[in-house]
């Protein structure tokens, strides 16, 4: 029997929206379901004793927490994101639920397409996304309670690759959602709250759930289980950035393809491995990883490439009656060059 997909809920929101309020008091209420928490949130926000205090020990321990820290989620999706995803998904005890709180800066549409990537869309949904709204900031005219703040994150996460105006990116995290929370509901009036909706609900296609709330404080069992599958519904949920490139000169960030590449063994490690280094950049592949065949040595060789980074260790001795061969997964976008790049692989090895 193939075990069920694990569910995977997206939070976003600006900063100071309330996102991180939101998650503690979800796993304050958990009640035994057990989480793991992917944090992208910079600064103060990220993990601290706070989320932990909320956490107990039989809902998401420690080692369930995973902070990345390399930059915006939606920026680095191959380089952080997918290897953080393949750990938890070749752990035993697997989480029951996965919740990933993104930085206020992120695009959510590269981040649920990269759950169509090979390998963890056969094991991950996402149940949904949730866009936490600071309600009173926009009754005020303002996406976000500090601009400021946003700014200085925006200067000092050197691995953002775009640009977004405030309402753009706004809107991008609204199009994106399944669920619209509008939080600080209590600080503005039942009319300007209304506003906000209206506000909201007019510039969206789509028609999200939409329910208020008060320091955050919304049950998981509202926030978890929606059940939508929203990454074979993201062309639906396009950004402005995918909507002014709609002519086709850039790739469609949601079809990755993967293949793999028999070899012969390798006679020059050094060799081999800057000879893959050029191969990565020059067919532009996001991921590379296998086992080499080291000619005269016992042990295989294991390959991991993320971007131009590869590293390289023994694990063990090949095995009694195993055959002996260089192997590697190559993954790309869909329109990735499979005959050139075999070609190339196997001018690397003999």
């Amino acid at each position: 029997m193939v075990a069920s997909k694990i569910p995977a809920t997206v939070i976003t929101g600006f900063l100071g929206a309330g996102k991180t309020t939101l998650i503690r008091h979800m796993l304050a209420n958990a009640k035994g379901k057990r989480i793991a928490l992917i944090i992208n949130e910079f600064g103060d926000l990220g993990v601290d004793g706070d989320v932990l205090k909320g956490c107990g020990d039989e809902v998401c321990r420690e080692e369930d927490i995973v902070e990345l820290t390399n930059g915006c989620i939606c920026c680095t999706v191959a380089d952080d994101f997918i290897p953080t995803m393949e750990k938890l998904l070749a752990r035993k005890d697997r989480p029951d639920h996965i919740v990933i709180e993104t930085s206020g800066l992120a695009l959510p549409q590269p981040l649920v397409a990269a759950f169509n990537w090979p390998g963890i869309k056969t094991q991950v949904t996402v149940d949904g996304v949730v866009t936490v709204v600071d309600s009173a900031a926009v009754a005020a005219g303002r996406f976000a309670h500090d601009h400021d703040k946003l700014d200085a994150q925006r200067l000092a996460d050197e691995g953002l690759d775009h640009e977004s105006p405030l309402e753009e990116l706004f809107e991008d995290q609204l199009t994106a959602a399944d669920l619209i929370v509008l939080n600080k509901a209590d600080l503005i009036s039942a009319e300007e709250l209304e506003g906000v909706r209206a506000g909201i609900s007019g510039h969206l296609t789509r028609k999200p759930i939409f329910i208020e709330s008060r320091q955050g404080e919304v049950g998981p069992e509202v926030l978890l289980g929606l059940g939508i599958g929203t990454e074979d519904d993201i062309a639906n949920r396009k950004s402005h950035h995918e909507v002014h490139h709609a002519d086709g000169h850039e790739h469609d960030h949601d079809e990755f393809e993967s293949f793999v590449v028999s070899l012969g063994p390798v006679s020059d490690a050094a060799q081999f491995t800057e000879g893959l280094k050029s191969l990565i950049v020059t067919h532009d592949i996001l991921r590379l990883k296998g086992f080499a065949d080291m000619a005269g040595k016992p042990m295989r060789m294991v390959v991991q490439a993320v971007g131009s980074r590869i590293d390289t260790h023994f694990d063990r001795p090949w095995a009694g009656g195993e055959s002996r061969e260089t192997r590697l997964v190559v993954i790309g976008l869909h329109d990735i060059d499979q005959a050139a790049i075999r070609a190339s692989l196997a001018g690397l090895t003999g």
